[in-house]
């Protein structure tokens, strides 16, 4: 990665754990700046996903300039490699504009892949994400997630045991090529282009403990119970998916199911919100030259706005 610098720069990144007020700098950076707003986020590319995502609202959206938010059908899947794919062609349309790219969210694998590049893995293959689900039929995914931990430790550490969608995929690319996941995440590759990272960190875990289930009463207030039956009606749509494995719906999802009451259905996506900070924060932590900035400071949005003004000054 590139350390925060003057010299001519193609983005600038936010990224932070969930809660950690990304979309509120984001904004205020939009009132001092010409930019235009890549999300950085595998749940916003979905259409129909929009409270538990804790998407813009409509009158947000228009107001900046969003790219890759509702670009998707919940039925479909995307990837790190067609992310940076599309927000490299996105960064160039952005540029050329005169607007300065502000890439904003906190799927860290997508901003590891963005800044350090991406090797090209071995394609999903259908027989082996097969056999790999028969096991965990009757193994179970905290079985799966250890037989990981024998081949790609590293992977395995990042992953919670129940994450199906990563241990398998983690799995298959391994049985493919021999080698692990993290092979071809550690290669000396050329960075995609100049994009420095601040980074919203809390200080104080409790402050963000307190944030997300802020957040997750609020999201219930404002109607997710019902956008989750309304994709729960579809017979398209399953809880195996990508889209209803992210964190909240997963949880509504069982709920809705009656797998759960309303009491432990809190308690579960709380927690496992906890756990997707926890890896976030993790992620970036990892990544090297980034700027940090307490997002549990009173002052972090003016923090962030003053950093990418000087930034912005060496474009």
């Amino acid at each position: 990665m590139h350390r925060m610098s003057s010299t001519a720069i193609d983005a600038i990144c936010i990224a932070g754990p969930t809660a950690s007020g990304k979309t509120a700098a984001a904004f205020a950076i939009a009132a001092a700046l010409p930019v235009e707003i890549i999300s950085v986020d595998s749940a916003l590319v979905y259409r129909g996903m929009d409270i538990g995502t804790a998407k813009p609202s409509a009158a947000e959206l228009s107001s900046v300039p969003h790219h890759l938010i509702n670009i998707l059908d919940p039925a479909q899947s995307y990837s790190a490699a067609q992310f940076v794919a599309d927000a490299t062609r996105l960064v160039g349309d952005i540029k050329a504009r005169g607007k300065l790219p502000l890439l904003v969210g906190g799927t860290m694998l997508y901003f590891k892949a963005l800044i350090d590049g991406i090797d090209d893995m071995p394609a999903a293959n259908a027989e082996i994400r097969g056999e790999i689900d028969a096991q965990a039929n009757v193994k179970g995914w905290p079985a799966m997630h250890a037989a990981l931990a024998l081949v790609d430790p590293i992977t395995a550490a990042r992953l919670s045991p129940n994450d199906s969608q990563r241990i398998q995929r983690a799995l298959e690319v391994y049985r493919i090529s021999g080698k692990p996941l993290t092979s071809f995440h550690t290669a000396a590759k050329k960075p995609v282009f100049n994009a420095p990272l601040i980074a919203l960190e809390p200080q104080d875990r409790a402050w963000l403990h307190t944030r997300i289930a802020q957040r997750w009463d609020a999201m219930v207030a404002s109607g997710f119970e019902a956008e989750v039956r309304a994709l729960k009606a579809r017979p398209d749509l399953h809880e195996d998916l990508p889209a209803i494995r992210c964190v909240g719906y997963r949880q509504m999802w069982g709920h809705l199911g009656g797998h759960s009451s309303a009491a432990e259905m809190r308690e579960q996506a709380i927690a496992a919100t906890r756990q997707l900070a926890k890896r976030q924060i993790t992620w970036l932590r990892s990544m090297a030259g980034r700027a940090i900035v307490p997002c549990d400071s009173p002052y972090a949005t003016e923090e962030v706005v003053m950093r990418v003004l000087q930034l912005a000054k060496g474009r």
